[in-house]
């Protein structure tokens, strides 16, 4: 059993109007599915992708109206990456994120890739990463209709960023557990702490990489608006998380066992530094109750909350207003 790489990442927002207007008027992304939390009906969970939202472009967002701004620290999920087809696309993208007055820092590189790293209106850490050379698991396929030239648009997930104060426990998990190896390091930006490590899975590359940062001189991280709810893995189906399960749960980790999200079926545990990480499965995916050329257009529930869809559209606010 291995691991494709990764299938989503999940975060949190304050203002699913003003989030829907960044990723979809800035970033490019097409919104693919426009649904509400399944724990928290009265909230918006928004899912942005490529043209169909393949498998491993997937980033989402759970709205919390009243939270509280991320306060960056330990035991989280430090940053999420977005793949871009070229060294060139950074620097489209650095011109397009000053017009837009994004904050953001300058090229570097990392883990031997050209990169750049900025922050949404809430303080999101994003990470733009060039897949000039990359040779592992394939991006996907920009919307057509994205205000981003193909050429320079985002092509799904990039690596995700682990920030633990015990490193040991979570490589672990990865390597002995996950199926992960050891692909290199790189320097931290901070003077005095280690290296950072780099994972891969699968076919490895951009979409397949976790990388752990070991930092013992910061406080746990209090998630809020601007923060990371948790990443998920691929499988290819039901078969294999069902598999996955048993494993998980041999290794000792509390877990939520099956978890059926409509769109793709899921497990849920714990890694030992208390971040959240998912197991998901590539299908059925999100044309299953929509047309392809209409996703994310309406209200998608699915079949259990469809009789109280009524209820549920009073409750929410229209994307289409910036607030």
């Amino acid at each position: 059993m291995q691991f494709k790489g990764i299938h989503h990442v999940s975060a949190l927002t304050a203002s699913a109007a003003r989030n829907f207007d960044f990723y979809t008027k800035v970033m490019g992304l097409r919104l693919i599915k426009k649904t509400v939390n399944q724990d928290d009906v009265s909230v918006y969970h928004l899912f942005y992708g490529d043209e169909k939202g393949n498998p491993g472009t997937e980033l989402t967002f759970f709205e919390i109206p009243m939270a509280g701004r991320n306060r960056d620290g330990n035991n989280s999920i430090s940053a999420l990456s977005l793949r871009v087809p070229s060294d060139r696309a950074l620097e489209y993208w650095r011109e397009r994120l000053d017009e837009f007055k994004v904050e953001r820092e300058e090229i570097i590189e990392r883990a031997g890739r050209a990169t750049l790293a900025f922050r949404d209106f809430e303080g999101q850490r994003l990470i733009l990463v060039s897949d000039e050379h990359n040779a592992g698991v394939a991006g996907g396929h920009p919307w057509a209709k994205s205000p981003v030239p193909a050429e320079y648009a985002i092509l799904g997930l990039g690596p995700v960023s682990l920030t633990v104060p015990a490193a040991d426990a979570t490589i672990a998990l990865l390597t002995d557990i996950m199926g992960f190896r050891r692909k290199g390091q790189y320097a931290s930006s901070v003077e005095g702490q280690p290296d950072i490590v780099v994972y891969e899975t699968g076919e490895g590359g951009t979409g397949a990489e976790v990388h752990v940062e070991e930092r013992t001189d910061l406080s746990r991280e209090r998630l809020g608006r601007g923060g990371v709810h948790h990443v998920a893995f691929r499988v290819e189906n039901e078969e294999e998380l069902r598999a996955w399960i048993n494993k998980v749960k041999e290794a000792g980790f509390s877990n939520s066992g099956f978890v059926d999200r409509f769109y793709f079926r899921s497990l849920y545990f714990r890694e030992p530094n208390g971040i959240l990480f998912e197991v998901a499965t590539d299908g059925p995916g999100f044309d299953t109750d929509e047309d392809l050329e209409h996703l994310g257009e309406s209200l998608a529930l699915p079949p259990f909350l469809e009789p109280k869809r009524q209820q549920i559209e009073a409750n929410l606010k229209p994307l289409d207003t910036v607030q």
